[in-house]
């Protein structure tokens, strides 16, 4: 059985209208999430802004985090980072906590060589708490390739990969070359994704419709193609957005449609042009009022 399955939510971070964390309204969302059926959280992640949060906010968003799932689902923390020795920090943060795990990019600040990758992994890997790699190249100078994770898994505590790189063909060869779980971390490969192999799913528009897209997922898994073609292309142009550095913005407009609105994002992302909005908020629409089966 895989250790991290099903939907993982890459929380968004709340903020109030002058951009202070909103505690309070994290609380709210966790707590909704998990009544709606995800199976994990996974705060201070990209789409949660973990790079303009403060050593503090970053802190308590993930004590926040941790006490509102209780052990009802299980959290993953993410440890992006600029240096080795931050991540290994908040890797250890998020053991001494009891998160279940954590989800490690590789170095961001620059495109390092492959030793320098490796020693990276293999500093948090002395952390002691399972590791989720976060291969996200359209983002970050680094490709974490089939070969590459093959090297990372020997590892003992890296056990899965998110997969962010946007090919579908990564799937199949990570679950040939490697005995990571692969958990898809674009979510326009939802319905691709588990019909490969992928037992999880990192994603972003969950945090607006989670029971919809908790729903595709299964179904994916359990190989009714049929039911789940119709729900994902009710949601793909909803899925599109997940795929585009405005993702921050785009999620939680859509939240907001969904009624849980979770406040504006962080300079430097500013709110997107209303043309943008209305065509989010038409793509929201065909996904909760379908017109045609």
């Amino acid at each position: 059985m895989a250790r991290f399955s099903g939907v993982y939510v890459a929380i968004v971070t709340p903020f109030t209208e002058s951009y202070e964390v909103d505690y309070n309204k994290l609380t709210e969302l966790c707590n909704w999430l998990i009544d709606e059926g995800v199976d994990g959280l996974v705060p201070s992640g990209s789409l949660g802004e973990y790079a303009t949060l403060t050593v503090e906010e970053r802190a308590k968003i993930i004590d926040t985090v941790i006490k509102a799932a209780d052990g009802r689902v299980p959290v993953v923390v993410g440890t992006g980072a600029p240096s080795t020795q931050q991540a290994v920090k908040w890797a250890s943060y998020a053991k001494e906590k009891g998160a279940a795990g954590i989800m490690a990019l590789p170095p961001i600040n620059y495109r390092p060589l492959l030793n320098e990758v490796i020693a990276h992994y293999e500093a948090l890997n002395e952390v002691g708490i399972p590791i989720i790699a976060y291969n996200n190249p359209l983002d970050y100078p680094v490709d974490l390739t089939p070969d590459v994770l093959e090297t990372l898994s020997k590892l003992d505590n890296v056990v899965a990969v998110k997969e962010f790189s946007g090919d579908i063909r990564r799937v199949s060869s990570i679950l040939n070359q490697t005995d990571l779980e692969v958990m898809i971390g674009v979510d326009d490969l939802a319905l691709e994704g588990p019909l490969m192999g992928a037992t999880g799913w990192i994603a972003g528009v969950p945090n607006a419709l989670p029971k919809e897209c908790g729903q595709l997922f299964q179904l994916a898994r359990e190989g009714e193609i049929e039911e789940a073609k119709k729900l994902y292309n009710r949601l793909l142009p909803l899925f599109h957005y997940d795929a585009n550095p405005q993702l921050v913005q785009s999620i939680k407009y859509m939240m907001e449609l969904a009624n849980m609105n979770v406040g504006p994002t962080r300079p430097p992302r500013l709110p997107l042009t209303n043309e943008v909005y209305e065509d989010i908020k038409k793509a929201y629409e065909l996904a909760v009022n379908p017109v045609h089966q």
